[in-house]
């Protein structure tokens, strides 16, 4: 018998239980300098001026309050994602993740992050030694291409000790220069055992993305923002590919995007049940992909 979905935020431990699973292994979380973080709220602040409807977010908090609420949800291993989107960032965005992990073990999966600048490699290197064990780059925001070849030393790093990179390539909500399925594909030609996600399922060019996730043995689709009212009113998924991830359990992940999103977390854990894959699926998708990609003994 199916487990009924969860009623709010206070029900998620209840119905992450009922599927057998210790908690929510969610690969796609922010935690960033308050600076930084700032920034990115305002930006959400600011969507409505460009027609979109408003985005007002759920857990504007402080740092350990936000920390406090992810253990309340029975959110039990997270990333802390940054993103260098500019020239000299990376490795000051690191030295943060890298404390921040080092602050809270057991949690916090430690997150790094690189951007297409004659260093890249030294600070991906940098961060590996570290202890980063997922990454982060936003190609719209970050305005290049996941195929510049100053980034080359990146990859190859990533692709040899199996480390994954969370990647925003699609067009949605925003499309870039370099957004888009085309150098991702030419990225994954070149580094063909990459592990890579893609945030929100590439939207919305979902159908692209599911094709490079079938293709490629470690390229897998995050939950990110996908399925939820807001967005399919925006990016709706099409059947075609909801039948295609139904068939590859393995290759879907959640994410969420807490804390910067307009509606509950919960919500985004209804709107992955809503697909009606079943329990097993489910329980993949919720917790053993993501803890075996963030490397917790699932």
């Amino acid at each position: 018998m199916s487990v009924q979905p969860p009623r709010d935020d206070a029900d998620l431990t209840r119905y992450a239980a009922g599927l057998g699973i210790p908690g929510f292994a969610d690969v796609h979380v922010h935690f960033m300098p308050q600076n930084v973080l700032d920034k990115v709220w305002d930006f959400f602040d600011h969507v409505a001026d460009e027609g979109f409807e408003p985005w007002g977010i759920k857990y504007r908090t402080s740092e350990e309050e936000r920390i406090e609420t992810l253990r309340e949800l029975g959110v039990v291993a997270y990333s802390a994602l940054n993103y260098a989107h500019r020239p000299g960032m990376a490795a000051w965005l690191n030295d943060y993740s890298a404390a921040f992990a080092r602050d809270h073990v057991g949690t916090v999966v430690h997150s790094g992050t690189f951007y297409p600048e004659p260093s890249a490699g030294a600070d991906t290197t940098a961060a590996l030694a570290a202890g980063a064990q997922i990454f982060k780059v936003h190609v719209q925001v970050g305005g290049f291409a996941p195929d510049d070849p100053l980034l080359d030393s990146s990859w190859s790093q990533l692709e040899e000790a199996g480390v994954p990179a969370v990647m925003h390539c699609g067009s949605g909500p925003h499309s870039g220069e370099f957004t888009g399925p085309e150098r991702v594909g030419n990225l994954l030609r070149k580094h063909p055992d990459l592990r890579l996600i893609i945030a929100h399922a590439g939207m919305p060019e979902y159908r692209e993305f599911t094709a490079l996730a079938r293709a490629y043995p470690e390229v897998y689709l995050d939950t990110t923002m996908v399925g939820t009212d807001y967005m399919q009113r925006l990016f709706p998924i099409p059947e075609d590919v909801l039948l295609s991830w139904e068939n590859m359990p393995d290759k879907i992940v959640l994410g969420t995007d807490f804390p910067n999103i307009p509606y509950e977390y919960s919500h985004q854990i209804r709107a992955v049940e809503r697909f009606g894959f079943g329990d097993d699926w489910l329980r993949a998708v919720l917790w053993e992909n993501g803890a075996k990609l963030m490397g917790i003994d699932a």
